[in-house]
């Protein structure tokens, strides 16, 4: 599908040379300037501070605003200014204009996914969406992304064994946790969880700068995306929109507590959860449930939103998929068992014995 933007969809190389202050501050003052004329209200606190790209970031207001137009029945639309506007700000060299744009990601995606059946307008979500994937695309130049393991025919280092070493040298099993990429010029239907899915992984690459109301809104989609036969019925939202709201029914109602939880409305969120975004998806779940410094609502909007996949998989009859989101729900656990047991550190003296 064509765009109304840069045709090839390209982000530039990732920058190497050093940014100064002052280029810094003035690529965030012109994106502030130009977000004026979209939003309601800029805060002055916006256009005084010395970082302006940290507060355009963390700025709750102007996140707010934001938030609200990206929904907007209209917001996907080629010619929509906000998207041209963080289509422009993400090809900027600032590295924290680039976090802006991955902030609202959540939204863009989990709104882009949910009207794709609708055939609405979408080729100003899908011109963001494609920046963030030429960026990436650049970025690993070819490579994919994978890990090392070991392999477990051999035996652990850690034990004896009368078992003759196969090699000298250990050996290793290479595992793809992205393959390598190929750059898009359009969003193909074929292509689409492709290009979702890694955008999602660089959001994951740089959550731990990314603000708290952002991974609150992954949560909430990752309910939405579940679909009807995902979650409780009786489960409410964390931000109090409505589904309809969500993906642009401009006649829903948005007051606070408003449920999402109706069969009609989970229908039309309800995405195909193909292993591209699935993955990525589990990935930054991972982070928001598991990670030592989070916040005790993110973890428990990220489990709620793992369960609601983990019920989906079993409607859908999915064992890989069931075993992914089981197993992460079970790490969760473990981890918030092992955080609640504390130690009496003053039972422990130089007398103690440590045995294994």
């Amino acid at each position: 599908m064509s765009t109304d933007f840069d045709s090839e969809g390209a982000a530039p190389a990732p920058a190497k040379q050093h940014i100064s202050w002052s280029d810094s501050y003035t690529k965030a003052n012109t994106a502030i300037k130009a977000l004026a004329s979209i939003v309601r209200r800029v805060p002055s606190s916006l256009t005084s501070s010395e970082t302006p790209a940290f507060s355009l970031l963390h700025d709750s207001e102007i996140a707010s605003q934001i938030s609200d137009l990206l929904r907007q029945p209209d917001s996907s639309a080629g010619d929509n200014s906000l998207c041209r506007w963080l289509y422009d700000t993400f090809h900027s060299s600032e590295p924290d204009l680039h976090l802006v744009v991955l902030r609202f990601l959540p939204i863009i995606a989990g709104v882009y996914l949910s009207r794709v059946a609708l055939h609405k307008p979408l080729a100003g979500f899908e011109a963001i969406l494609l920046a963030l994937y030429a960026h990436e695309t650049v970025a690993r130049n070819g490579q994919a992304v994978t890990v090392t393991i070991p392999d477990l025919s051999h035996s652990s280092i850690y034990h004896e064994t009368k078992q003759t070493a196969k090699s000298s040298s250990t050996e290793l099993a290479l595992a793809v946790i992205s393959s390598s990429l190929e750059p898009f010029s359009s969003v193909r239907s074929t292509k689409r969880a492709r290009i979702v899915g890694v955008a999602l992984e660089l959001f994951y690459s740089k959550i731990s700068q990314i603000p708290l109301q952002s991974k609150l809104d992954f949560c909430e989609f990752c309910k939405i995306w579940a679909g009807e036969k995902g979650c409780d019925p009786s489960e409410t939202t964390q931000t109090g929109k409505n589904n309809n709201l969500l993906i642009g029914d401009s006649t829903a109602p948005a007051a606070a507590g408003s449920s999402i939880s109706s069969k009609e409305e989970r229908k039309k969120g309800r995405i195909n959860l193909s292993r591209e975004i699935l993955h990525p998806t589990l990935r930054i779940l991972g982070h928001c449930m598991m990670a030592n410094h989070q916040k005790k609502e993110l973890q428990e909007a990220a489990r709620a939103a793992c369960r609601c996949l983990y019920a989906r998989a079993l409607h859908d009859i999915s064992p890989k998929d069931i075993l992914a989101t089981g197993s992460l729900l079970k790490l969760a656990k473990f981890a918030e068992d092992a955080a609640g047991d504390e130690i009496d550190y003053t039972e422990i003296t130089f007398s103690n014995k440590i045995t294994l």
